[in-house]
């Protein structure tokens, strides 16, 4: 069985193999090579075999896709010209990543480590236990704007403009990642349960051309950079 990758594994640095330029590969989605030369997302970066690395978003890649620069560049990396790349790949990296940032939330909502409902939400960030605050693509300006505030108050950052990050998701499908009745927002009450989530947050946000999540000032000394800061990539055999 393949290991999970560790802190040093996160934070090493891999180059582009479409635009050259090198970054941390936790903001990276890699690409693995099947036996049968077929090019799938491998976001959590768990696949077997070889891999090759992007930092791009998604009209990036779908304009590198049109023109055959990724196909080249895919052959280039792998060292074969049996490569074979679906043409929906770009929508298939955009549903790979967002399954990933929900599974992530799902893992934390059993861990315990985030809070759903309104005034659950309201009384720990007042009480500065808020660590990010997410809310559901089709929750009211009203909603939004009440917790943001008590959040601000909680973190000393009134008058700052600090807001939750509105997802790209509805409260039908944060409930069903979450095993929870109306999950309209979301708060995680734990920095290092905010570092995570934040990294698949911002690797699925950013390739799909939205804001970043606003990862809290101790944890962003754990690697939750915008995919958009760190773009680059390079190949890699198992084990890597």
């Amino acid at each position: 069985m393949r290991p999970l990758p560790n802190e040093t594994d996160t934070l090493a640095e891999r180059r582009c193999i479409i635009t050259g330029e090198h970054g941390a590969r936790a903001g990276l989605i890699r690409l693995a090579l099947g036996s049968d030369g077929s090019i799938a997302p491998d976001v959590r970066a768990r696949a077997p075999g070889r891999g090759a690395w992007i930092g791009v978003d998604r009209a990036t890649l779908e304009t590198a896709l049109a023109k055959g620069k990724l196909k080249g560049a895919l052959a280039r990396a792998f060292k074969t010209g049996e490569i074979v790349i679906a043409p929906d790949l770009p929508a298939r990296v955009e549903a790979a990543l967002e399954r990933n940032a929900l599974d992530r939330l799902g893992l934390e909502a059993r861990s315990g480590t985030l809070l759903t409902g309104s005034e659950k939400i309201i009384q720990a960030a007042r009480g500065g236990q808020v660590h990010m605050l997410l809310h559901a693509a089709d929750a009211s300006a009203d909603g939004n704007g009440k917790l943001d505030q008590a959040w601000r108050v909680g973190s000393d950052a009134e008058g700052s403009g600090k807001t939750g990050l509105v997802l790209s998701v509805d409260r039908a499908i944060l409930s069903n990642a979450l095993g929870r009745e109306n999950c309209v927002h979301i708060a995680i009450i734990n920095a290092q349960a905010a570092a995570r989530v934040g990294e698949a947050l911002n690797k699925w946000h950013s390739f799909i051309g939205r804001a970043a999540a606003v990862a809290p000032c101790e944890s962003n000394s754990q690697g939750s950079s915008p995919l958009s800061d760190v773009v680059g990539a390079d190949i890699e055999d198992e084990g890597c």
